[in-house]
């Protein structure tokens, strides 16, 4: 998946200046498209930068998680198929 050209810090800062003025110059000035800026307020709306913060953590908290998931799954599957041609 491609990686954001903006950081969350940016991405909270050009929010908030898009409340309080015309969001189509907005997404000029910073070169996004509306249907960006529409997906960032859904995913962010008014998180503070500490939450954001949080929020960045826990989801790649999560990732890690589902990896770690994904490997012990694997790894049961072929204990389990190869006690299956064991007997």
């Amino acid at each position: 998946m491609r990686g954001t050209r903006h950081t969350e810090h940016q991405i909270l800062a050009i929010l908030k200046q898009a409340e309080s003025g015309v969001r189509a110059e907005v997404c000029r000035q910073h070169g996004i498209s509306e249907q960006t800026l529409y997906r960032w307020k859904a995913k962010y709306g008014l998180v503070e930068s500490r939450d954001s913060r949080r929020l960045r953590q826990l989801e790649e908290e999560n990732r890690r998680l589902r990896t770690v998931v994904a490997d012990l799954m694997l790894d049961n599957k072929a204990l389990k198929d190869g006690l299956l041609k064991n007997c």
